[in-house]
C-alpha cells in the first residue's frame, strides 16, 4: 500500500495473475485430453481460445485492477474529510448529522450553528473533530 492507502499495480496484476492461473491450467488440461484421445484441433482453434483469453485479461484489467487498487474507505477512514450538517450547536460540543447518522461532535475554537456544514478533521474515540467548512 502506498502513502494514499492505494495497492501497487505489481500487487494487483499478481492478484489478478493468480485468479487467471486455474483457468489456464484448466484450459490446459483439456488441451491436453483431447490431444491424448486425438482429437485434431487447427491452429485457428488455439488462436481463437488465445484471443477470447486476452480478451478477457484485457477485461480484468479495465475493471478489476482499478477496483483492487482502490483505497479502502469505511470506517474512520471514510469519514475523516466528509461534510456533515451541524444539529445542534457545537460550543464547543454538539451534534452533527453525517450520512445518516448522529454523532457527537466538537469544534476546537469557536461556536458553530445549527445548518451550518462542517467538516472532519479527526476522530477522538466516538466524538468527531470538525471545522468550518
Amino acid at each position: 500500500m502506498n502513502k494514499k492507502g492505494e495497492m501497487s499495480l505489481l500487487k494487483a496484476w499478481i492478484i489478478v495473475a493468480a485468479s487467471l492461473l486455474d483457468d489456464i491450467l484448466i484450459l490446459a488440461v483439456i488441451f491436453l485430453g483431447l490431444w491424448l484421445f486425438d482429437v485434431e484441433f487447427t491452429w485457428q482453434l488455439i488462436l481463437i481460445v488465445v484471443a477470447v483469453m486476452l480478451v478477457f485479461i484485457f477485461l480484468m484489467h479495465k475493471a478489476v485492477i482499478p477496483a483492487i487498487r482502490r483505497r479502502v474507505l469505511t470506517g474512520a477512514e471514510e469519514m475523516v474529510g466528509a461534510t456533515c450538517i451541524v444539529t445542534e450547536a457545537l460550543s464547543p460540543a454538539g451534534m452533527v448529522k453525517i450520512k445518516g447518522e448522529y454523532w457527537k461532535a466538537r469544534v476546537a475554537k469557536g461556536t458553530i450553528e445549527k445548518g451550518e456544514e462542517v467538516e472532519v478533521v479527526k476522530i477522538d474515540g466516538l466524538v468527531l473533530e470538525v471545522r468550518k467548512k
